[in-house]
């Protein structure tokens, strides 16, 4: 017996997404069925694949990856329930209409519970089945974007990106100082690890944001220019003080004074230093009035200042006046699963001010920027990325041999020869076949695991999905 109806009007559906034509799994044991409701959907522009049985539709589900499943309860060799229990088992989260008999809604809420998002009750009517998926897609569409966006904000803080351990213990403290007004901090780092970046989104998240950001580098200036610059000087304190000069303590106001490389800062002036910000007040060079120090203080440094007290090198108070709030940024090398993250960032950001054909990067190209040991941490890789950008703007994509050579080749032993894998072959290659051949030998190796097979190839899901469906893997 038929049990829908059939309506020859037209009806309007969201038969694409994010560009593409959306995909859906029609599983139903009678063909008839599974005829009508496929080719009603092909008119409305879906992609539409069937299954006769739940073990089918699992195996097609796991396999196809659909945008949607329709999904008949009663079936013979396996279920729908079983099959809808034995998806979610496995991971797999596309979303399912289940499809019941009249006056077995009870088995279509038993479905809801085990993650179906929503029911047809036979007969139904094919606009019906429009109407669902439309919706249903639509739905995991913005949960999708919602995801991205969350995992997105997840991998960054203002301008800092990073998803390592590491990475997020920085951010949760970052973000515990949020509503503290007058934080005292010192960053350690590596040259290159971002330390600035780290002052500038602690003052842009806190109270002071509204007020000024200041930085010295104490690496840069003298002794006498130091205390010039921060403490300010009054006309004629010394040779070359021909008028009053407001230093960064006075500009600052209630803002944030970010103190590059301390380290470098000499002893004397550390102690006027450190009873400025002990007694929250200080005098101008050659001055006789005190004034407030109402700025937060953020200090910065590459240097172990705990083994530079213990050669005398450092003031210990100072340095314990400093550490209130300790934050330590990992080199890049310990942080290997954010390069791939940095260097999308870094192209889309230079792909912006450098007119030119790049879209991406080759798996091959981002297993050698995750392989390189960055000693110039990110801010060696972003410089990287601008060079590549640059010389290979006209290129489809960043590749292997674009790379710095002390890229391409780092941490490749003799006996694999780190050239030979790369040669380009005599009659040359279709690169698009090179990477297809890429993503089907990931797949297969994980299983089709999508999550899994990303990482193999060291590059996002997304962008995984992206090809998969550029290649028809999908």
């Amino acid at each position: 017996m038929n049990q829908l109806t059939m309506d020859d009007a037209p009806t309007r559906s969201l038969a694409t997404k994010g560009g593409m034509r959306a995909s859906v799994l029609v599983c139903d044991d009678e063909e008839l069925i599974r005829w009508s409701v496929s080719e009603h959907l092909r008119g409305e522009g879906y992609n539409v694949m069937t299954a006769k049985n739940g073990q089918e539709c699992v195996d097609m589900a796991t396999q196809q990856v659909p945008d949607a499943i329709l999904l008949d309860l009663k079936m013979p060799v396996l279920d729908g329930m079983s099959a809808l229990r034995k998806m979610r088992e496995s991971g797999i989260q596309t979303p399912v209409i289940v499809i019941t008999a009249h006056g077995a809604v009870d088995s279509a809420i038993e479905a809801t519970r085990l993650g179906a998002v929503a029911y047809l009750t036979k007969p139904f009517d094919l606009r019906e089945v429009s109407l669902k998926l439309e919706q249903v897609i639509d739905t995991d569409r913005l949960a999708t974007e919602v995801r991205y966006l969350r995992e997105k904000q997840r991998a960054s803080y203002g301008t800092i990106i990073g998803e390592s351990p590491a990475m997020q213990a920085v951010f949760e403290t970052m973000r515990k100082l949020e509503g503290i007004e007058t934080p005292t901090v010192l960053v350690h780092g590596e040259s290159g690890s971002g330390k600035e970046l780290v002052a500038q989104a602690i003052h842009a998240n806190g109270p002071r944001k509204d007020e000024p950001f200041v930085e010295i580098d104490c690496a840069s200036l003298t002794e006498t220019l130091i205390e010039s610059e921060l403490f300010g000087h009054e006309r004629g304190a010394f040779t070359d003080a021909r008028t009053l000069k407001r230093g960064l303590f006075e500009v600052a106001h209630r803002g944030t004074i970010f103190l590059d490389e301390i380290g470098e800062m000499s002893l004397s002036t550390q102690a006027k230093f450190l009873r400025a910000i002990e007694n929250r007040r200080f005098k101008r060079v050659g001055g006789v009035v005190d004034l407030p120090l109402e700025a937060g203080i953020v200090a910065a440094t590459n240097r172990d200042l705990a083994s530079e007290v213990e050669k005398g090198r450092f003031r210990q108070d100072l340095y314990y006046r400093l550490a209130v709030i300790p934050i330590t940024l990992p080199p890049l090398r310990q942080r290997a699963g954010d390069v791939a993250l940095l260097a999308v960032h870094f192209l889309d950001h230079f792909r912006r001010r450098i007119a030119g054909r790049l879209e991406g990067i080759s798996p091959a190209a981002l297993e050698a920027l995750t392989r390189y040991s960055w000693p110039g941490n990110v801010r060696e890789l972003k410089n990287v990325l601008e060079r590549v950008v640059t010389l290979y703007r006209d290129e489809p994509q960043i590749e292997l041999a674009h790379l710095p050579a002390e890229v391409r080749f780092a941490g490749r032993s003799e006996a694999t020869s780190p050239a030979a894998p790369f040669i380009l072959p005599e009659g040359g290659v279709v690169l698009d076949e090179v990477e297809k051949s890429l993503l089907v030998q990931a797949l297969d190796r994980v299983k089709q695991n999508q999550t899994r097979a990303a990482k193999l190839l060291g590059i996002t899901r997304y962008a995984l999905r992206y090809r998969m469906e550029k290649f028809g893997l999908k």
